[in-house]
């Protein structure tokens, strides 16, 4: 586990009290694919990177940045994590899981993206860089990958890498934040709340990388027009992406198998990274 931050976290008070596992509630499947409940993490002031190597007969080089959904509230650490981190080592990728900081704070409103959460990842992304020959990892082969809330913080570190939200602390933030590929699966907050155009906060720069979409059509939690809008700004601006929207499908799928479609879809995001060039093998720099 490593810390991305040295010494203070920056616009961090750290008075939410300790850092705890919790289970996740128990919902239908009117609302989520995967019923039971998994273990989550929250109460997070110190953001880590916890990271699982593949086998070296496997290993691409190429990374992914993990970061797990729960509202900004909480992150299922289990179902969107430590799988996805299991199925990326499964295809040659190592897994990154980022714990950022959850919960919401009193300054950030219920019912937006919490600000600090991109702070983490655009700071974690510089880190993986910078420690890429270290780690085993080819610097240009950097993604990151998101679930519901974190499937936003994706897509808002995709399209935010022009600048920093927060103030740079060392070196480390000279070395770019921008990923080289974005796998946001059924994210919240991307489109307004009102209008059927993207969030206020949301622009797609030229140089945003490729982009991988997936969400259920049936979604009542965060509904599919959060990536189906994306996916059409994507289009509109040049950038190379692709969307998989599945039938009879709600939220919380995560990356486990069974007979419904919808599990295809890690096999879908494998070939589509194929085709990228990301589970080629080859020389790490």
């Amino acid at each position: 586990m490593v810390e991305i931050w040295p010494g203070k976290v920056p616009n961090e008070s750290g008075n939410i009290g300790a850092e705890r596992f919790r289970m996740s509630p128990a919902l239908d499947r009117k609302q989520v694919e995967v019923t039971e409940p998994t273990r989550m993490i929250t109460g997070v002031t110190k953001p880590t990177l916890t990271i699982y190597w593949p086998l070296k007969a496997k290993d691409t080089g190429t990374a992914i940045l993990i970061c797990p959904g729960g509202g900004y509230w909480n992150l299922y650490w289990q179902l969107e994590g430590q799988e996805v981190a299991a199925w990326l080592n499964s295809i040659g990728i190592t897994g990154i899981i980022l714990k950022y900081r959850v919960p919401r704070r009193p300054d950030e409103p219920p019912d937006e993206p919490a600000r600090r959460p991109l702070h983490d990842a655009q700071r974690a992304l510089s880190l993986v860089r910078s420690r890429a020959k270290e780690w085993g990892i080819h610097p240009e082969r950097i993604g990151i990958v998101g679930f519901s809330a974190g499937g936003h913080l994706a897509m808002a570190t995709a399209t935010g890498f022009e600048k920093r939200t927060y103030e740079p602390v060392d070196d480390v933030d000279k070395i770019s934040c921008r990923p080289d590929f974005a796998i946001p699966v059924y994210s919240g907050y991307l489109k307004d709340r009102d209008k059927d155009e993207l969030a206020p906060g949301l622009r797609i720069p030229s140089e945003t990388p490729p982009v991988f979409l997936a969400h259920g059509g049936a979604d009542i939690i965060r509904p599919p027009e959060n990536s189906v809008l994306m996916y059409l700004a994507l289009k509109r601006a040049g950038v190379p992406a692709e969307l998989h929207i599945y039938a009879n499908t709600t939220h919380d799928f995560g990356v486990r198998t069974n007979a419904h479609p919808y599990s295809k879809w890690t096999e879908s995001c494998a070939a589509w990274l194929r085709d990228q060039g990301f589970l080629q093998r080859s020389p790490k720099e």
